[in-house]
């Protein structure tokens, strides 16, 4: 089975970056067979930009940019996708918002047209979200801030296009505490992966939404998704 771990973040030494290693790890761990790709968007240089040519993809009128098409390539080999990133402003950032508006697209990821039904072609694809944010639990429930995550990426870009959202992680308190049970639960979610995904039956049943905040004051932390010191992962 093969994972494709995607992590939008600019600082290699970050928290999200030290996830997607664990996860990757956790892969490797549940099965030496198990293969993993880790796609660094920032490393990668890969253009968010929604352009001219992306837009001709939409309404059917011109061929998939090269960089748009290795991409979806990369998710087509893929049993399972998985993405990392720090939450700005209660969303995605815009490097991975760029990425799915590009690469989810039209005639690859669903097909629309004003005179047909949608027809949802990412059927097959299981995707597990991991969220880092530095608020705590208390905010996102008092805000509705978690359930406008889920109706927005979840349900809003996933569902859409027939993909099952397996595990939906939201670690929280990433800029205060220690992040040793964050990257505990990175590990165990690699672990898992493919299990939980065989789970799903094709779709069928509930997937597990979970906020974790990590419990024991360790570790100084500084940047906006937890880039932390003590406990680095090189």
């Amino acid at each position: 089975m093969h994972a494709l771990i995607v992590v939008a973040h600019h600082d290699p030494r970050s928290l999200s970056h030290s996830l997607a290693t664990q996860v990757a790890e956790g892969v490797s761990q549940a099965d030496t067979a198990n293969s993993f790709e880790i796609a660094d968007l920032f490393a990668e240089n890969f253009d968010p930009r929604f352009s001219a040519a992306d837009l001709a993809v939409h309404h059917r009128e011109g061929p998939s940019p090269a960089d748009v098409a290795a991409e979806q390539a990369r998710i087509d080999r893929a049993d399972t996708l998985v993405l990392v990133y720090p939450v700005y402003w209660w969303s995605m950032p815009a490097l991975l918002k760029g990425w799915i508006d590009r690469v989810f697209a039209n005639g690859w990821a669903f097909d629309f047209s004003s005179d047909a039904k949608l027809v949802k072609k990412l059927r097959h694809l299981r995707v597990h979200l991991v969220g880092v944010g530095g608020a705590d639990g208390g905010t996102y429930e008092r805000h509705g801030y978690a359930d406008a995550m889920k109706t927005q990426i979840d349900h809003g870009i996933f569902d859409y296009c027939g993909a099952y959202v397996v595990t939906s992680e939201l670690l929280l308190e990433s800029e205060t505490q220690d992040p040793t049970v964050h990257l505990d639960v990175a590990r165990a979610l690699g672990r898992n992966l493919f299990a939980a995904s065989h789970r799903c039956n094709g779709g069928e049943g509930q997937p597990a939404n979970r906020v974790s905040m990590a419990k024991d004051n360790l570790g100084t932390a500084s940047s906006a998704d937890g880039h932390w010191y003590r406990h680095r992962i090189q």
